[in-house]
């Protein structure tokens, strides 16, 4: 029998030498260290989903590099074509409230306001408001439309009255006079010259 049999016998008085000689078996620390698989994924198919993510990510980084040499280009033609930059904010602000109105909270908050404003409308307390409102402009109307008739009717009678006539016929006597005292001195005038041109007496000599 060889020392490994004479080892392992239990009966061998150099029993439990064989465990002083054994060495340390390594570990693959790779396969300790890998992530359990997620459940319901196979490990072939969570290495293709890593393989995408790794692949959509890199696309992500090169067209984002795309997009900024576009931009700068663009820049650069805006400059040459002499375009100002007060254009190109109003351009940005245009497309940014455009992409603002396509998305999803803008649209859902839109027909949420849609939705309250049809309930508000609809309700009994709104349709009393505008009937009060309504009513209570009707009477505005109604009550100015008899203040400008009154007021109407009150010149009308202020006219022809009596003390109005006679202020009116005052002021027309007046304005006869004016007139008339203008019209007898432009007719001086030509008098008032003609003696303007005489030529002036000698000095009496003394």
């Amino acid at each position: 029998m060889d020392s490994a049999g004479q080892d392992i016998n239990l009966n061998s008085p150099n029993k439990g030498l064989l465990s002083d000689s054994m060495t340390d078996v390594p570990v693959d620390t790779g396969v300790a260290a890998r992530t359990p698989a997620i459940e319901g994924l196979t490990e072939a198919e969570e290495e293709e989903l890593r393989a995408e993510l790794t692949k959509v990510e890199e696309e992500i980084v090169t067209l984002r590099q795309v997009l900024a040499a576009k931009e700068r280009h663009c820049g650069e033609l805006k400059r040459r074509l002499g375009l100002s930059t007060l254009g190109g904010l109003k351009q940005n602000l245009s497309r940014s409230w455009h992409d603002v109105q396509v998305s999803n909270a803008y649209v859902k908050t839109s027909e949420k306001l849609g939705e309250w404003n049809e309930k508000v409308t609809q309700s009994d307390l709104y349709k009393k408001t505008q009937e009060t409102l309504s009513q209570a402009g009707q009477k505005t109307s109604a009550a100015l439309s008899t203040v400008g008739s009154a007021i109407s009717r009150k010149l009308g009678d202020m006219r022809n009255s009596a003390t109005f006539k006679s202020f009116e016929d005052r002021v027309g006597t007046i304005k006869s006079k004016v007139v008339g005292d203008r019209e007898n001195g432009s007719d001086n005038l030509p008098s008032s010259a003609g003696s303007g041109d005489k030529p002036l007496s000698d000095p009496a000599p003394f």
